[in-house]
């Protein structure tokens, strides 16, 4: 009986030591097999590396403060997302919305007017001086919209073999020169779900596709004006109508450049080129959509925060690659922050107005109308506004 239980205990000892290497090595296979997925499976980018600036917090004349807090609110009667609002000739304000529809709003908070249907999305539009209202559609292109509401295509190809597939914002000149940007060469929002999904993967990327295009519609030319944008945003005119200000929102900065430069590439030009030079740079959020406002300013909505961790990966671009095998709710996305602000002709911030908590979320623009002041956004279900500075 003894010889027979010191073998039982020696032969369970070996039964749990077996089950303990057994286990270690599923436990090792399985990091293997982790490993191997974050590492190689494959992705819909082929990430850049790039030095992102040293972001100094919101110091200066981004010093934090709550005068975006406490909004007022327009209905959208249902609708979500005014991602771009203009005042119209008629002095009303328009939005377009995440459904594809344009809606003249009510300031008295009534429900809104619907004016068209485009069946894409509009990120941005402007007025030529028919009052036609001409419109970036990133998954249609560049349209114009009368005042009845048909819906005409101007363009859908840069050039033979060059589509147009993500339109963003649009700026009319006084010649009648449209200017507008065209986000990304690489990501188009039909394909990949979507402008937000689109403009996610076009940043981590930072293949640097982005482009300024000028479309003359007297004879349907197109020429490219500036090149090397990673991610080309909003756009407006100077205040003396001389040049072009773009927001580069994947680098954190706006840019001046000469309405007539001839495919200027921004990556290689000089810091003081006349071609193209930067007028703010590290700002504290992404810069979105540029509008024009009263005593030469210009306002600037900053959609998110910037995060540092993505900061810190702007040179490891292997590791942004990884970034998208993981589950999307471990993404590094930015916390939400209600941020814009206004900069005069030198590039002096005049006015910022913040919220910290991020209550009216993704503010992707500002535009005076009376006195008041709208603020856009990529996904609320309302239009804010404050009193104009």
């Amino acid at each position: 009986m003894a010889v027979r239980s010191r073998r039982s205990r020696r032969y369970g000892s070996s039964r749990r030591g077996g089950g303990g290497r057994l286990l270690a090595a599923l436990l090792g296979a399985a990091v293997a097999g982790g490993a191997a997925y974050l590492a190689l499976w494959p992705v819909p980018l082929a990430p850049v590396a790039w030095q992102a600036p040293q972001f100094g917090g919101y110091t200066g004349p981004h010093a934090t403060n709550r005068q975006l807090a406490n909004l007022q609110a327009l209905s959208l009667g249902g609708a979500t997302g005014p991602e771009h609002l203009a005042t119209g000739p008629d002095g009303a304000l328009y939005a377009a919305v995440h459904d594809g529809r344009i809606l003249r709003l009510d300031p008295a908070g009534g429900l809104p007017q619907e004016v068209a249907v485009t069946g894409g999305r509009v990120l941005g539009f402007a007025f030529d001086a028919d009052g036609r209202m001409i419109a970036a559609d990133a998954l249609r292109g560049l349209v114009a919209i009368a005042a009845n509401g048909a819906v005409t295509p101007l363009l859908t190809q840069v050039g033979p073999g060059d589509p147009l597939i993500y339109a963003n914002s649009v700026t009319v000149a006084a010649d009648g020169t449209v200017y507008f940007t065209a986000s990304s060469d690489r990501f188009d929002p039909a394909r990949v779900g979507g402008t937000f999904e689109a403009s996610v993967l076009d940043i981590l990327e930072q293949s640097a596709t982005g482009r300024v295009l000028a479309y003359t519609p007297t004879d349907g030319k197109v020429r490219v004006v500036a090149q090397g944008l990673s991610f080309a945003n909003g756009i407006a005119l100077s205040a003396d109508g001389t040049r072009l200000l773009v927001a580069e929102t994947g680098r954190y900065r706006i840019w001046s450049i000469d309405m007539q430069a001839d495919a200027v590439n921004v990556s290689t030009a000089l810091p003081d080129s006349a071609a193209a030079r930067v007028l703010l740079d590290n700002l504290p959020g992404y810069p979105d959509n540029l509008m024009r406002g009263r005593d030469g300013r210009t306002w600037v909505g900053l959609i998110k925060p910037r995060n540092p961790l993505l900061d810190r990966l702007s040179a490891l671009p292997e590791v942004r690659a990884a970034l998208l095998r993981l589950p999307r709710s471990l993404w590094p996305v930015p916390k939400p922050y209600g941020h814009v602000f206004a900069f005069d002709a030198n590039g002096t911030v005049t006015q910022d107005l913040q919220d910290p908590t991020g209550a009216y979320p993704d503010t992707s623009g500002a535009t005076e109308n009376g006195n008041r002041l709208y603020i856009h956004s990529l996904t609320a279900d309302r239009v804010g506004w404050v009193a104009l500075p």
